[in-house]
């Protein structure tokens, strides 16, 4: 640009001096005309200069803020995403504490439910028990009348030392020697093992609560050779006893037959050693026991 007011200014000056028909006056002032507009020329330069790094800085700072809204921009698209995600945690949270709030109240309810049936439960097994307790005293007080009625009827035969009487565990049992039943060898009951027998019977026939078992025991010592066809071990012989002491309860005190039943342990089950002959002679005896009902009465 100050190249061509420079050639302007020059071409003016040409003109002037070749047309001859201007003063020097004239000219004077056109060629300050000329300076002056040349000075006004470098000044605009230099405006214009400044303008343009001017824009380039402005340009620079417009790029710069550009990127940094565009980062903006990203910034905050990616808030709204992280703002989106956790807006939909908060509510699968939400979602999931009410869940676990109504299963904690149904637990509390089923829970309340369960304490309010134990009680229940803890209230009748109470009565229960008290119910048992008394029954079992009264159970007690039961067997030891038995025991004293018994003991008061055997008196004779305690003494003598032919009849034990035990109560052991609630478990009453009536232990007689094989000489005040049986004679050597045979079953079937002696007239005064009857009488016995009967003393025992009336007195363990009101036990209505209670079974009894009768027992059969002998020695070790081997049946002889003339019984082996009808007892061929000792086992026979005690079970073959135990069922005669078991009929005449049922046939002759009419104790019913639910409640008895026969047991022949032959010599497995000694009281005393087989080694001598009171040993043996202890061994030999019938027992009768009285025990719980344990299972109940089948009637088809």
């Amino acid at each position: 640009m100050r190249m061509i007011l420079q050639l302007v200014a020059t071409c003016l000056a040409l003109t002037f001096v070749t047309a001859g028909c201007v003063s020097q006056s004239a000219f004077q002032r056109k060629a300050d005309e000329a300076a002056h507009y040349a000075v006004q020329s470098r000044n605009l330069e230099q405006d214009y200069a400044k303008l343009m790094e001017q824009q380039k800085q402005l340009a620079l700072r417009y790029d710069e803020i550009a990127q940094q809204m565009e980062d903006a921009r990203n910034t905050a698209a990616a808030l709204r995403q992280d703002n989106l995600r956790g807006k939909a945690d908060i509510e699968r949270l939400e979602k999931i504490l009410a869940d676990r709030s109504n299963e904690a109240g149904k637990a509390m309810t089923d829970l309340r439910q369960a304490i309010d049936r134990l009680e229940v439960e803890k209230r009748e097994l109470t009565v229960q028990l008290d119910r048992e307790q008394l029954a079992r005293q009264a159970r007690i007080a039961q067997l030891k009348t038995t025991y004293d009625e018994l003991v008061d009827k055997l008196e004779t035969e305690i003494k003598r030392g032919d009849v034990t009487i035990s109560d052991l565990q609630g478990r009453l049992t009536v232990n007689m020697v094989e000489k005040i039943l049986f004679d050597s060898g045979k079953a079937e009951i002696k007239p005064a093992g009857l009488n016995i027998l009967k003393r025992i019977g009336t007195i363990l026939n009101a036990t209505a609560d209670k079974n009894i078992r009768v027992e059969g025991h002998t020695d070790n010592v081997p049946i002889s050779p003339r019984l082996k066809d009808t007892y061929p071990s000792n086992w026979e012989l005690s079970t073959a006893r135990a069922g005669s002491v078991v009929h005449f309860l049922q046939d002759s005190l009419g104790i019913p037959g639910e409640r008895l039943s026969v047991c022949g342990f032959g010599p497995y089950q000694p009281v005393a050693k087989n080694s001598t002959s009171s040993g043996r002679a202890q061994n030999r005896r019938i027992q009768i026991v009285l025990v719980p009902m344990e299972t109940p009465e089948y009637k088809p």
